[in-house]
């Protein structure tokens, strides 16, 4: 079971995004992005106290990167500058405005450095998000592993956004990596894949029952686009329909719907609140151009 009044009464709670940091680029710009970033950036938003944690180039879009999440308040001295390139990805959108991805290979955030700082940030850090993405590479899947288990054991809240892309995950990444989470999200072209992967029910309920009985998840967050999200928290469970609006874009959509729902949570809110907050701040991200967007005072108060 996990014990949220832990966390309700703990003034000083510090966050984290865990991972890739890169520039999501379309046809006519580029935005900053990285599902861990875009955590830590709409966490911040909600008044967690957040770093980034990850490694850019020695280059443009590097010196870019920290710049603009300094702009927005998150920490970044935890983003080490080292001779690959910063991480980018080409995103085409479809009629719909669902967006697809081409990842550059080799790219700073896979060699993210596991160092003695990153680990006493780690014994400081109570909430922390991270994926898979930038666990295809060997040196950056040790740096992240290194930080979930030196997380304090009595204060902490590992959320495992697993982020399939692309061929970048293996069942032995997943496996290795729920068994060092408490919470995990999918979404609906995910879960089957998962389901097969890990040889259990693709049916939701069952699914988090089969996460629970293995690996001792607490909670799991299953998202589907437009037709709505299922959260499940211990033995609750909220489901929601999404709401309707005209989409820009649906990139970070997905990130800011799990930092609100986190950050809600950890701050006392009820599940079904939590939930109906982070139906409509994902709502407001897909109106919106990117991943980085701020929020209206009329979202962010609610917290």
């Amino acid at each position: 079971m996990l014990d949220l009044s832990k966390f309700s009464s703990h003034r000083e709670l510090r966050g984290a995004g865990l991972g890739e940091v890169l520039f999501d680029v379309f046809e006519d710009d580029s935005k900053l992005g990285g599902a861990p970033a875009n955590f830590a950036f709409h966490c911040s938003q909600l008044g967690l106290s957040c770093s980034v944690i990850s490694a850019v180039g020695k280059d443009a879009l590097g010196a870019r990167a920290k710049r603009e999440l300094q702009s927005f308040g998150l920490d970044t001295s935890y983003i080490c500058e080292l001779d690959y390139p910063t991480g980018k990805v080409d995103v085409t959108l479809d009629k719909d405005g669902i967006a697809h991805y081409a990842f550059l290979d080799n790219t700073a955030y896979d060699n993210i450095p596991n160092t003695n700082a990153l680990t006493e940030l780690a014994r400081k850090t109570n909430v922390v998000c991270f994926g898979s993405l930038a666990q295809r590479s060997q040196t950056s899947r040790n740096t992240i592993h290194n930080f979930l288990v030196n997380m304090p054991e009595d204060l902490r809240l590992r959320v495992f956004d697993v982020n399939l892309r692309c061929n970048f995950y293996s069942q032995e990444i997943i496996e290795s990596t729920l068994e060092l989470s408490e919470v995990f999200k999918c979404n609906e072209d995910e879960l089957p894949v998962l389901a097969q992967l890990l040889n259990i029910s693709e049916e939701p309920d069952a699914f988090y029952h089969d996460l629970r009985e293995k690996y001792g998840i607490c909670g799991f967050i299953f998202t589907k686009g437009g037709e709505g999200s299922v959260v499940y928290l211990n033995d609750e469970k909220s489901e929601l329909v999404s709401k309707k609006v005209t989409v820009a874009d649906t990139v970070g959509a997905g990130d800011s719907f799990t930092a609100t729902l986190i950050t809600a949570l950890v701050r006392g809110l009820p599940l079904k609140q939590s939930h109906e907050l982070a139906v409509d701040v994902s709502a407001y991200i897909c109106t919106c151009k990117g991943a980085m967007a701020k929020l209206p005072l009329e979202l962010t108060s609610k917290i």
